[in-house]
């Protein structure tokens, strides 16, 4: 055997002997659906029907591996927050053999058809608080030279912006405002909304006033910031046609596309992002919107093929 044969052996065994070590490493080797909660009265309510249960940590993070209607899935918390949920998601995807991601918690409503206790499941995900934030001139907000116009207006002095993301198997950014929902785990959506009835009422909690339906389809965008500013909703709804704003589901989006990972998010309304005519909404219907929630969760995975 000459020397190069020699040494290119031993180069596929030096990159067999890496990913084996990166395999031997892995929490749990059965590859997985990941259901991932933001809140935890929905988390509890999924482990409520999970069989074959088994618990690992994370830095601190619980993540429970099990069968959930009638699928292999591992379950977490994501953490409130951009910046903990795309961490978690990263640490679940580096640690077990994830084959698509379902995200789900509260949320609140932006679009004025909808209402408190709907379920949205979004085609896609903007995170509009990726930004600049411009300098004030006297003729408003004018952004540095070097940074062109994006697609969006400002609100005031914060001007929304796309995003480079390096994604796996590709030589070169890409840059993105809206990450997508995976058509397949949309088109299982759909089929569960045409059948799902939604709780209306939920324990110690105040009833609805309408009966609450699942929307397939439409924008979703999420941010740090807790929204409950009516005027800021109307400015989301104009600029993004969002129906739907949150703290953590664009973030996991953008992991997952970086991943190549399919990702869907379903999201009931917990409050209307101050489009209320009182005090936010989100504790009186927390526990209602978290279950439905967790019944739309359960209803999908059994729809999966």
């Amino acid at each position: 055997m000459g020397l190069m044969t020699r040494l290119a052996a031993l180069c596929v065994f030096l990159v067999a002997m890496a990913a084996a070590a990166v395999a031997a490493e892995r929490l749990d080797e059965k590859p997985r659906i990941a259901v991932v909660s933001a809140f935890p009265p929905e988390w509890v309510a999924l482990q409520a029907d999970l069989s074959e249960r088994a618990e690992h940590t994370i830095n601190g993070r619980k993540f429970i591996t099990g069968r959930l209607g009638g699928k292999d899935v591992v379950l977490f918390l994501s953490g409130v927050s951009m910046v903990n949920a795309a961490m978690t998601m990263q640490s679940a995807l580096d640690q077990f053999v994830i084959k698509s991601v379902i995200f789900s918690g509260i949320a609140g409503g932006v679009d004025p058809a909808l209402n408190i206790g709907d379920v949205v499941v979004a085609d896609q995900w903007g995170q509009y608080l990726e930004a600049v934030f411009a300098r004030k001139t006297g003729e408003g907000y004018e952004l540095p030279p070097f940074l062109p116009k994006d697609q969006f207006e400002g609100y005031g002095m914060i001007v929304p912006r796309s995003v480079g993301v390096a994604r796996k198997g590709s030589e070169a950014e890409v840059t993105k405002f809206w990450f997508e929902s995976d058509p397949a785990m949309l088109e299982a959506a759909r089929k569960v909304a045409a059948k799902l009835d939604l709780e209306d009422c939920a324990p110690q909690n105040k009833c609805l006033s309408q009966p609450p339906k699942i929307i397939v389809g439409g924008n979703g965008v999420s941010g740090q910031a807790f929204v409950d500013n009516a005027e800021f909703r109307e400015y989301v709804l104009k600029t993004f046609g969002a129906k739907v704003l949150d703290m953590e589901s664009a973030a996991v989006a953008h992991v997952t596309f970086a991943n190549d990972v399919p990702f869907l998010a379903v999201r009931s309304l917990s409050d209307l992002a101050g489009g209320g005519e009182g005090a936010n909404e989100m504790a009186t219907f927390m526990a209602l919107a978290s279950l439905n929630s967790a019944n739309v969760v359960k209803a999908l995975l059994a729809e999966l093929p």
